[in-house]
């Protein structure tokens, strides 16, 4: 997949793919104007959506309702090193969830592809081209 960054104007930094464009900004504190979600609030979302596609799929293939699940992302940042040394997923189950499927369910949001791109990262490659 290709995807090409341009830079619209103040802040902010735009990739466009596939017939889509996502739209990134900085914060008004980091001297943008808030006006769309930073590049690694979107990293966040897309490890806690990814583990909902998971999650959804699973129901989706039992016939499980999903009216009253959700997720619930944290994440709790190192002052010393600004990284993040721990991201924990919630999956808020209705009470009337099947007991059987609540171990199945966590293996599931367990499958995402984000988070296992993160324990076992890429290689990067960053080049530049004059002209």
């Amino acid at each position: 997949m290709e995807m090409v960054v341009t830079f619209p104007g103040g802040k902010r930094v735009d990739a466009a793919f596939e017939g889509f464009t996502v739209r990134t900004d900085q914060s008004k504190e980091n001297g943008g104007e808030g006006a769309e979600p930073e590049p690694f609030q979107l990293f966040l979302a897309s490890l806690v959506t990814c583990a909902g596609i998971y999650v959804l799929g699973f129901c989706q293939k039992r016939d499980i309702p999903t009216d009253g699940i959700s997720l619930v992302q944290r994440t709790e940042k190192n002052n010393e090193t600004k990284r993040y040394d721990n991201i924990s997923i919630e999956i808020r189950l209705p009470s009337d969830f099947p007991d059987r499927y609540v171990d199945a369910v966590i293996n599931s949001a367990n499958l995402c592809a984000v988070k296992k791109h993160i324990m076992t990262p890429p290689s990067f490659e960053i080049t530049a081209v004059k002209g």
